[in-house]
């Protein structure tokens, strides 16, 4: 009794199924098998690929990197795992670098614009507006002004700050509010007065816009200069006695006007500014600017040397001491620049005595030969700011 004996073979890279008829087990055959069918089985296995079983299968072959028989099926062999590894430090080490050479950004900064800080101008006495920019000190504001309006800057008496009148509290310093109208006062009518010194004290007070033009500030009600009508605030004093004074500082002026004898005659060439019929020209610096630049807190902040800063304004307590000092520098020297009233204040604020005030005045300020009562009275009103 025969029956049918399956086997597999390969050939030419092919397992195939033959069926070979033999006898049943336990018992002798008779003859030898003969082949009955031969059928293809299974494609040619492409390299690589895993063998297959003759009878349980396809069977896993184990990676080249695997070795022994508890390598867990599924994981990454170990040399390929140290590889990676490797090469993600690698990566990483070069990530950390390229982050170190841009500041720890990825992407270069890039850089921050200037403020282009521009200002509206018009000439006191009536013009059309212009626009202003790019300066750091008063003299190169009045460049750039008698530019726009095509006059000398030598014309340009002093400016004021969103007003046309010859208002001395809005007259323009050494800062100017972002937001800020200029006004600039041109010379007018030219005048000579004369006038007797009857008393010591003649009863005005001297500025400069810093540029070599001293002008009047401040008459005293009941002065000799007050009983002289054709003496006005914001008139220029060109001369005194015939001698030329353009050019000096206020304080020169002053003292010049203080040494003059008393009981005598002296005549004075003024200069007034060119005044409008009382008509405020319509101010443009909220319609034309482009927009708010400022917070309304930030002033520039003029220099003599160097470029132009940016401060905010000072608090009201050191704005009072400063001005305390500048009514102390009308009352003993005659001037009034609260420019150098801030020089005084930032002299003495950080000073623990007033010989320390002394002496820092004697280094900063040492030309002004302040008198020892005015540095006493000065101190008081640091002293008084400090304590707030």
């Amino acid at each position: 009794m025969t029956s049918l004996l399956p086997s597999f073979i390969r050939r030419k890279g092919r397992w195939l199924l033959r069926v070979e008829e033999g006898p049943l087990p336990g018992r002798d055959h008779e003859e030898a098998p003969l082949p009955l069918v031969q059928r293809r089985l299974l494609p040619a296995r492409s390299p690589g690929a895993p063998e297959q079983s003759p009878r349980r299968g396809p069977r896993r072959r184990r990676p080249a990197a695997q070795v022994g028989p508890g390598s867990p099926p599924g994981k990454m062999p170990l040399g390929l795992r140290l590889k990676k590894k490797a090469k993600s430090k690698e990566t990483a080490r070069l990530v950390e670098s390229q982050q170190a050479g841009t500041g720890g950004s990825t992407l270069p900064a890039s850089p921050v614009p200037p403020r282009r800080l521009v200002f509206y101008t018009q000439l006191a006495h009536g013009s059309a507006t212009g626009r202003v920019e790019d300066f750091s000190s008063i003299q190169e504001l009045y460049s750039k002004i008698a530019r726009v309006f095509d006059i000398s800057p030598s014309e340009i008496l002093y400016c004021t700050l969103n007003t046309p009148k010859v208002d001395m509290k809005k007259l323009l310093g050494a800062q100017i509010g972002l937001e800020d109208f200029i006004f600039a006062h041109v010379k007018g009518i030219k005048k000579e007065v004369n006038v007797y010194k009857s008393e010591d004290s003649l009863g005005l007070t001297i500025t400069d816009n810093g540029v070599g033009s001293a002008f009047i500030k401040r008459i005293k009600d009941g002065s000799i200069i007050d009983s002289v009508k054709t003496i006005c605030v914001g008139d220029h004093i060109e001369a005194i006695n015939g001698e030329n004074i353009v050019g000096w500082r206020h304080f020169d002026v002053a003292k010049k006007l203080k040494e003059l004898k008393k009981e005598e005659l002296f005549t004075m060439k003024l200069i007034e500014p060119k005044k409008a019929f009382e008509i405020n020209p319509k101010s443009k610096a909220e319609n034309s600017s482009p927009g708010k630049i400022g917070t309304g807190r930030e002033t520039l902040c003029l220099r003599s040397k160097g470029p132009a800063t940016m401060e905010e304004v000072p608090p009201e307590t050191k704005a009072k001491a400063i001005e305390k000092v500048d009514d102390l520098l009308e009352l003993y020297m005659g001037i009034q620049d609260i420019d150098l009233a801030t020089m005084i204040f930032e002299a003495g604020k950080d000073k623990g005595n007033p010989d320390e005030f002394a002496v820092a005045l004697d280094e900063t300020l040492g030309d002004f030969a302040f008198p020892d009562e005015f540095v006493f009275d000065v101190w008081g009103a640091i002293s008084d700011a400090k304590r707030r």
